[in-house]
């Protein structure tokens, strides 16, 4: 019973340092914030559902009678003008989640990677709520990576055109970063 009794005594007694020793390394450093900038960016998102070439793929439908409700993934052309033949400065890859109870509304997470130009290697990232029946509308820019790391700002939608297969939205962007 003594022996317990000491074992005990010395588990309780290592308890601290043993809490102590368990915590991961972590330095604060100061942050020299760099001039913030501000870059507005032109270009088409041309999305294709169907087709011999699609860029949107439903991987996802809910058990109802409803068939809005699904996950799309995307990997859409970014392009220089509205034309299909117009110049690829990059694409789109994400998902769209299309929820629809009293209007169509897609929740979109897309990094928009650029592959040429200035740009080139960096992205944006879009996550925001985009109600399509509106010919405008307004989302989020919630990040990206290379020239536009840590950035923030907003993104104004307008339909260009619409057909059963085809999506062409233009998209005027202004993007904070650093």
């Amino acid at each position: 019973m003594d022996k317990t009794l000491i074992l005990s005594w010395i588990l309780l007694l290592c308890i601290p340092a043993a809490a102590v020793y368990s915590q991961y390394y972590s330095e604060t450093m100061p942050c020299v914030p760099k001039e913030k900038q501000v870059t507005n960016l032109h270009f088409f998102f041309h999305g294709t559902i169907g087709g011999n070439n699609p860029t949107a793929v439903p991987v996802a439908r809910a058990n109802i009678t409803s068939t809005s409700n699904s996950i799309v993934v995307d990997d859409a052309p970014l392009t220089v003008g509205p034309e299909p033949t117009s110049e690829v400065i990059g694409n789109a890859q994400g998902l769209e989640v299309f929820a629809d109870r009293d209007t169509t509304t897609v929740v979109v997470y897309l990094d928009f990677g650029f592959t040429k130009g200035q740009f080139d290697g960096s992205s944006i990232i879009l996550f925001s709520r985009n109600p399509v029946t509106q010919k405008e509308r307004e989302l989020a820019v919630v990040g990206g990576r290379g020239t536009f790391r840590m950035a923030k700002g907003f993104a104004l939608l307008r339909t260009y055109s619409l057909d059963k297969i085809t999506l062409i939205v233009e998209y005027n962007v202004t993007v904070i970063h650093y």
